[in-house]
């Protein structure tokens, strides 16, 4: 089955040949008027999937004390940029604020910045945080310069990756092409060998691996600006800590597995990310420090979440105890959000170390 966008996909491999595969995701993800991220509700029960601030308000809270706590550690600079890359329904900037109106001078300090392409999602965040004047971006780059604060929740995993499979004679690109119909969009190899092979593993012939560009080079830029300007930066995504071979391009329709090359434009696409990776980046032109990746689990508790659900469900009727108690254990239980999600910090070398990265 495919789709309008699968479709002129097909057409473009017909007249040029195969696509590599970031190629493909940059296409199904972020089309003008076709990609799923354009024109999806990804969100929710009625989408593809549930992120974490939807979940619980908790973690936005507690996302939003850090913040807050790094602002102080930085100085209290009076205006700092306040960036949120890929910020959903603005669900986790709304409780972060609401949970750090109390920290004196902070919102006046702030100058919030989201980054996003989706039209409807911006519609919600400008409601959502209509107090706050928000503005938008479509890329990180064109956030004005200045002292950052920024989070980024399952961001880099939704960022096109190329995959590679290790010949007898090398490591090749697995490209997009089509099946011999003219129409199907199917996997095959490039015949010779990737100019990306010093950057690959080593491996044995028959292993796989992933490189992600496009997230490499937004923690760099996001290291080149908390070194120049002060700031810290919190990622939080699913992933690994150390680069390895192997892939993970997985495609979710309806919170059910589909098929990666399956309705292009209806289909959400994301890999596991590759946090040493994003670490090397962001500290390799720039003097800023890396802290984690942590487990989210980890990262939570140190912050406090077990004392913040016992105060919420001091208030809370027998429903909302549960309802607290389920979010809780999905944000923080091993067998959750807890160990697959990592944490991981970029900042200045000006400020002290953060809290959620050590034990308390």
């Amino acid at each position: 089955m495919t789709s309008e966008l699968g479709r002129r996909i097909a057409r473009r491999i017909a007249l040029t040949g195969p696509i590599s595969i970031a190629d493909f995701m940059a296409e199904a993800l972020g089309h003008p008027t076709l990609g799923y991220y354009r024109r999806a509700m990804p969100l929710g029960a009625d989408g593809d999937f549930t992120t974490a601030p939807e979940i619980s308000q908790m973690f936005g809270e507690l996302l939003g004390a850090w913040l807050a706590e790094r602002w102080i550690a930085m100085g209290q600079p009076e205006r700092v940029r306040l960036v949120e890359l890929g910020p959903g329904r603005g669900t986790l900037m709304a409780d972060a604020l609401r949970a750090t109106r109390g920290v004196a001078g902070f919102h006046a300090a702030l100058d919030l910045h989201l980054v996003d392409t989706n039209e409807t999602l911006r519609a919600q965040q400008a409601a959502t945080l209509v107090a706050f004047a928000p503005s938008w971006h479509e890329r990180f780059d064109t956030v004005p310069a200045g002292p950052l604060l920024l989070v980024a929740n399952e961001f880099f995993d939704a960022l096109p990756v190329r995959q590679f499979h290790k010949t007898a004679r090398g490591w090749s690109e697995r490209m997009v092409g089509l099946a011999a119909d003219g129409e199907t969009l199917v996997f095959a190899l490039a015949p010779g060998g990737t100019p990306f092979a010093p950057f690959l593993p080593e491996a044995d012939v028959g292993a796989e691996a992933e490189i992600c560009e496009a997230g490499r080079a937004v923690a760099a830029a996001i290291g080149a600006r908390v070194s120049e300007h002060g700031g810290w930066a919190l990622i939080v995504d699913y992933g690994r800590d150390r680069s390895g071979p192997g892939t993970s391009l997985q495609a979710v329709r309806g919170h059910l597995g589909a098929e990666v090359l399956d309705r292009p434009g209806e289909t959400d696409l994301s890999t596991h990310v590759d946090f040493e990776a994003l670490a090397i980046s962001a500290a390799t032109a720039s003097k800023a420090r890396v802290f984690g990746p942590i487990g989210q689990g980890d990262f939570l508790e140190r912050l406090g979440i077990l004392q913040r659900a016992e105060v919420l469900k001091a208030r809370a009727s027998p429903a909302q105890r549960h309802t607290i108690g389920a979010g809780l254990d999905r944000l923080i239980g091993p067998d959750q959000m807890g160990t697959l999600f990592r944490v991981m910090a970029l900042g200045d070398d000006r400020s002290a170390a953060p809290a959620g990265f050590e034990p308390s």
